[in-house]
């Protein structure tokens, strides 16, 4: 007797993919409107009748030269590299140590340290900038460089700490031992063994990490001042101040830069599946 055919994936249904469909237009329509309008050449945050009836004089480039031309917005795109680029590095190393610790089952009280790292993301976020506020205020960190970037460094941790957790869960511990057997001491079995085959984890919290850093307001919003003024505070500030379509603009290239971080992670994950099968 044959064997039946098994079952079609569900994703073959194409009920199921138009829902799907649906789904991702939903999510991305508001995406999708931003982009036309910051071509707009009137100081209008609505599509004009030039640029619904596509007519060149209804678009122009003029609000992407003002984030070049308006010392403000480069002043707020270069605290905002400074900052992302700070806290990303602070919360890989430290979100990888945690991460290797944490992969050893035999850790006490592993759940709750778990717990606790990954605070941040269940916390609410006006909660936590809160906190930091009255914390680092004490201290004299507030309306610093330094106090942001230990706070975005707060909120990027879990990020590495998730992506190594998983990485490390499949990790081989048997080439650790090996390695210790060939006369490797733990730190030189660490770089030359399991940092290589993680990396790809690793790099993709080192990206998670620094798109939170750099897509947060809260945060600069209650430690910030007028000198940490980064893109996002810098967006609340043009749309509660002066509306104008630059804050359009800046969208967009953040929508384009997001894309690429988002593609570099997925390049990322199919480059770490066949490291774990390898492993396997």
């Amino acid at each position: 007797m044959a064997d039946p055919k098994p079952a079609a994936p569900v994703t073959s249904d194409p009920l199921s993919r138009l829902f799907a469909y649906l789904v991702l237009a939903f999510l991305i329509a508001p995406l999708i409107v931003i982009v036309p309008l910051s071509f707009n050449a009137e100081p209008y945050f609505t599509f004009t009748s030039k640029m619904l009836s596509l007519n060149p004089e209804g678009f122009s480039l003029r609000w992407y030269r003002d984030i070049v031309e308006n010392p403000q917005w480069g002043e707020a795109i270069v605290n905002s590299l400074i900052i992302a680029i700070a806290s990303t590095a602070l919360a890989t190393v430290l979100g990888t140590l945690a991460a290797v610790g944490l992969a050893r089952s035999n850790m006490p009280f592993r759940d709750f340290f778990m717990a606790v790292l990954i605070s941040p993301l269940v916390v609410p976020i006006v909660i936590a900038a809160a906190g930091m506020y009255f914390f680092y205020s004490s201290v004299g960190l507030a309306q610093t460089h330094l106090g942001i970037i230990l706070a975005h460094t707060t909120l990027g941790v879990p990020f590495v700490v998730i992506t190594m957790t998983a990485t490390l869960s499949g990790f081989d511990r048997n080439l650790i031992k090996a390695a210790s057997s060939l006369g490797a001491d733990p730190i030189t079995a660490f770089f030359r063994v399991t940092l290589p085959l993680v990396a790809p984890g690793m790099i993709s919290g080192a990206l998670f990490a620094f798109a939170a850093s750099f897509d947060e307001v809260v945060t600069v919003l209650f430690l910030g001042g007028p000198e940490q003024r980064t893109i996002p505070r810098q967006m609340w500030s043009g749309i509660r101040e002066q509306l104008s379509p630059t804050i359009l603009a800046v969208a967009t290239l953040l929508i384009i830069f997001s894309s690429l971080l988002l593609f570099a992670v997925e390049m990322l994950r199919r480059r770490n599946v066949p490291l774990a099968q390898a492993q396997r």
